[in-house]
């Protein structure tokens, strides 16, 4: 390393957004999810689903921080491609 060219980054810059334990984007759609479900529907069953949902979301950003990212990447691609 040349003495003067090391720049502290904060630790903020280069991790996800996180409401919880799971991506914002996630947290955001699944309790909007459960509103509706919720009140719109009168659902008590929605209270659960948002609760697995939610804690399973935890556990896939544990292992991977960028997931969702990913899962939205493997949407994209076709399962075949003709030559």
């Amino acid at each position: 390393m040349i003495e003067g060219y090391q720049v502290p980054i904060h630790r903020a810059l280069t991790h996800p957004i996180l409401i919880g334990g799971a991506p914002r984007e996630f947290a955001i759609l699944n309790a909007t999810v459960g509103a509706a479900l919720l009140f719109g529907l009168h659902s008590l069953l929605g209270v659960p689903l948002v609760v697995i949902l939610h804690a399973t979301a935890v556990i896939l950003t544990k292992h991977d921080p960028m997931f969702l990212e990913t899962f939205k990447r493997h949407l994209n691609h076709k399962p075949f491609y003709e030559a």
